[in-house]
């Protein structure tokens, strides 16, 4: 290994990235970044989401109606389920508590 492999591989590399060249380590930034920018959106969607269904939640009580409707809810998990499997139900279910509370 020469000086140049030894810099490449340094602390700063594997500490900041877990890259043991800084080629590596570049193309672990960007993508990094560009999950930061993901979620940032997924957040303001989820927060979104969760001021649509305070509406629907008043609209629905202040007709007389309950503030859940379980049979909607089955669709939304079924519907996660279908995309992304197990770990959809569980995704679903969280934005469901954040929308609405536990049951």
């Amino acid at each position: 290994m020469t000086a140049t492999d030894r810099a490449a591989t340094g602390p700063a590399v594997t500490d900041r990235t877990g890259a043991r060249t800084e080629d590596a380590a570049a193309v672990i930034d960007g993508a990094r970044e560009r999950i930061d920018a993901l979620d940032d959106r997924i957040i303001g969607l989820v927060q979104e989401r969760m001021a649509v269904s305070a509406v629907i939640q008043d609209a629905r009580i202040t007709s007389g109606g309950r503030r859940v409707n379980l049979s909607r809810e089955n669709e939304i998990l079924a519907r996660f389920s279908d995309a992304l499997g197990t770990p959809g139900t569980a995704l679903a279910m969280t934005l469901l508590e954040l929308s609405r509370g536990r049951i």
